[in-house]
C-alpha cells in the first residue's frame, strides 16, 4: 500500500465545509471526507510550523524540547525550530529501507533554512521557492503605491510590515496567471510525480502546502466569493495582536475573505491533486492522509478573542483543532468522523502500522486504528506546547498556561465551545491537576532550559 501525506499550512477546521461550515467553498476537501475517516479534536503536539512537522516527519514528540539550541541563518525561534535531531530516524529513511519510493513537494521554506534537514531521506525533493520571508530574489522596490494597498493607515510606520511585504512582492513579481500561485505549483508538481513515478512499486509521498499561510492574497476572484466590494485597503497579513484599534470592522471583514479566497484557492488545486491520483488508479491502493498543523484567529468572535494572530496563550480552538483526514483505499470508515482525542503524530504510528512496518526507534505515537474501526477510545488527554505555553485538554476541560502555571485560563469546554468563561479561579485545584499532566508529559520535571524560553521570538507573550 502506498502513502500519500498531504500537510497544509494554517487551516481552521471550521473553514472546511465538512466540518460543519455552510458558507465556504471547499468541495475537494468535503468530498475527501465522504471518502474519510474525519477526526475532529487531533491536535499538534507541540507548535508552530516546524515543530509540528518534525513530530510528523519522525512520529516522536519535539516537547519538552531537549538540545534546543539557536542556528545561525534563521530567527531565533521557539523551542523545537530546529532540525530533526540527528539520532532520530525519520519515516522517509524508514520506509526507503524498506523499498518505498519517497519523495517531498513542498513551498514550506522554513524546512530548507540554514540548518534545516526536513529533506533528510527522501529520494527526491523538490523545493518551490519564494513562499512569505524566503529570501529569493533581489532586484527593484517594489513600488510605494503597491505596498500602499495593503497597509492601513494605522500600520503605516510599523517597521516591519513594510520590509516584509517589499520581500514577498519582490519574490512573486513574476506571477501572471493563477497557476503561478503557489499552491497550484506545489500540487501540479506532486501531479506531475504521480505521472512521472508509476512504475514505482510502492512510495511515500508528502505534499506539503504553506498556503493558507499568511500574507493571504489569492487571486481577487477567489476573495470576491466572499467580499465582493473592493472599497477598503486589501490587508493581507496577520497583526499577531488584537485587531481592536488596529483595524476597522470592515477592514477585519477584508482579512476574513482573503483568508477564505485563499482556502478555497488551495482546496482547488488539492483537487486537481486527488484527481490525478484517481486517474491514474493510484488511489485504489494508495492510504491518503491529510492534515493541517495549526489553524489562525482571524478575528471571528467570542472564539477567536478579538485576536487576528496565533500563539500559545490565550490558546483557541480556531489555533489548535486540526483538520485531519484518513482515507483507507478499501473504504473503510469512508463519510465517519471520530471524536477521540488524538495527536498529530499518532497518525505516523497508525500508518506504520497498517503497512506492517516496525521502525527500530520506538515512535511516541499509538496506533488509532482499533479505535477509529471499532469505535474505541483515543487518549485521555493531551497537550499542545509552544515554548512554555501548554494547552492541556481533556474531555471535560481546557487548560492554557505556562509550565509554571502562570495566568491559568480553565475553560469547560463541553458547556463553553467557544472558550468564553474562564474557571480557573474557581478551580485551582483542577488548574493545577492539569498542569501536572503536562509537567508528567514533559518526563516528570520541568527541564531547566525552560526559564529561558521566556522571553523566546517565537514564544507569544500573554495576549490577554
Amino acid at each position: 500500500m502506498n502513502i500519500v501525506l498531504v500537510i497544509i499550512d494554517t487551516l481552521r477546521q471550521d473553514h472546511v465545509g465538512a466540518y460543519g461550515n455552510d458558507w465556504i467553498v471547499t468541495p475537494n476537501l468535503d468530498r475527501l471526507a465522504s471518502e474519510s475517516i474525519r477526526l475532529t479534536r487531533c491536535y499538534p503536539e507541540s507548535l508552530p510550523t516546524l515543530p509540528v512537522r518534525r513530530a510528523l516527519h519522525t512520529g516522536k514528540r519535539t516537547f519538552p524540547f531537549h538540545g534546543h539550541r539557536d542556528y545561525k541563518g534563521d530567527f531565533s525561534g521557539a523551542p523545537g525550530w530546529g532540525p530533526i535531531p540527528e539520532e532520530q530516524d525519520t519515516v522517509a529513511e524508514i520506509l526507503s529501507a524498506h523499498g518505498y519510493r519517497t519523495a517531498l513537494i513542498t513551498d514550506t521554506y522554513h524546512q530548507f533554512k540554514p540548518s534545516k534537514n526536513f529533506h533528510r531521506g527522501f529520494q527526491e525533493w523538490i523545493w518551490i521557492r519564494g513562499q512569505e520571508s524566503d529570501p529569493y530574489k533581489t532586484g527593484p522596490a517594489v513600488p510605494p503605491e503597491r505596498l500602499a494597498a495593503h497597509i492601513p493607515e494605522s500600520l503605516k510606520n510599523h517597521p516591519r510590515l513594510g520590509p516584509f511585504l517589499q520581500r514577498y512582492f519582490l519574490n512573486n513579481s513574476y506571477r501572471i496567471t493563477e497557476r503561478d500561485y503557489y499552491p497550484a505549483r506545489v500540487f501540479t508538481e506532486a501531479a506531475r510525480w504521480v505521472w512521472d513515478n508509476q512504475d514505482a512499486e510502492q512510495f511515500f509521498l508528502v505534499v506539503d502546502s504553506f498556503d493558507p499561510h499568511e500574507p493571504w492574497d489569492p487571486p481577487a476572484y477567489y476573495r470576491r466569493l466572499y467580499d465582493p466590494d473592493d472599497d477598503v485597503v486589501d490587508v493581507i497579513h496577520s497583526l499577531y495582536a488584537p485587531w481592536h484599534g488596529v483595524l476597522t470592522p470592515r477592514q477585519v471583514k477584508r482579512v476574513q475573505a482573503n483568508y477564505a479566497g485563499e482556502v478555497t484557492m488551495v482546496d482547488h488545486w488539492l483537487g486537481f491533486f486527488i484527481e490525478t491520483l484517481r486517474a491514474t488508479g493510484w488511489l485504489e491502493n494508495t492510504l491518503l492522509v491529510l492534515i493541517s498543523d495549526h489553524g489562525h484567529n482571524l478575528g471571528i468572535d467570542p472564539g477567536d478573542k478579538g485576536l487576528i494572530s496565533k500563539q500559545g496563550h490565550p490558546m483557541t480552538h480556531a489555533v489548535a483543532d486540526l483538520v485531519a483526514m484518513i482515507r483507507h483505499p478499501e473504504g473503510i470508515g469512508a463519510g465517519t468522523a471520530s471524536d477521540i482525542l488524538c495527536y498529530n503524530h499518532d497518525l505516523v504510528a497508525t500508518w506504520m502500522k497498517m503497512i506492517g512496518i516496525e521502525p527500530e526507534q520506538e515512535m511516541d505515537g499509538i496506533d488509532l486504528w482499533p479505535a477509529l474501526s471499532a469505535n474505541g477510545n483515543g487518549r485521555d488527554h493531551v497537550t499542545v506546547a509552544w515554548g512554555p505555553l501548554v494547552t492541556v485538554i481533556t474531555d471535560e476541560w481546557w487548560y492554557n498556561a505556562n509550565i509554571w502555571g502562570e495566568a491559568p485560563l480553565l475553560y469547560a469546554v463541553q458547556q463553553d465551545p467557544n472558550l468564553e468563561h474562564d474557571l480557573a479561579e474557581q478551580h485551582p485545584e483542577v488548574c493545577e491537576e492539569l498542569r501536572q499532566m503536562a509537567v508528567e508529559d514533559a518526563g516528570g520535571e520541568i527541564p531547566e532550559a525552560f526559564a529561558q524560553y521566556r522571553d523566546k521570538p517565537g514564544c507569544t507573550p500573554f495576549l490577554q
